[in-house]
């Protein structure tokens, strides 16, 4: 019986990681290297995809604490209000009026600004 010699696996193996390293700039048709620089991609890759949540969460807060700011009030202050009033708005809808629609987050901020003071 012959013994079974893997050609075909490790071709496509190698083909399916060279695909990945299409469009990295340097000599990565080696498949040594485009091993290792793939590897390191998909490890950016898992670790940006939950730094993005926080980049997003701290963009939401600074545009949400310009817009308090512009209405005469704090984020911290903003914040605290919406809760005591009970509105449960999130950051990011928070964030979106304050940039689309400024009467509109006008009348929230007027609204926790009248329960803090409460």
């Amino acid at each position: 019986m012959p013994r079974a010699k893997r050609g075909t696996k490790l071709k496509r193996r190698h083909k399916k990681l060279l695909k990945l390293a299409k469009g990295v700039i340097g000599g990565r048709k080696n498949y040594r290297q485009a091993r290792s620089t793939v590897e390191k991609a998909l490890v950016y890759a898992y670790r940006d995809r939950r730094v993005r949540k926080r980049d997003f969460r701290s963009l939401w807060i600074v545009r949400i604490n310009a817009a308090a700011r512009l209405n005469g009030t704090t984020y911290r202050s903003l914040m605290f209000g919406l809760k005591k009033a009970g509105v449960e708005v999130d950051r990011k809808v928070l964030a979106d009026l304050a940039v689309k629609d400024p009467a509109a987050f006008s009348d929230i901020a007027a609204l926790a600004k009248s329960k803090v003071a409460a």
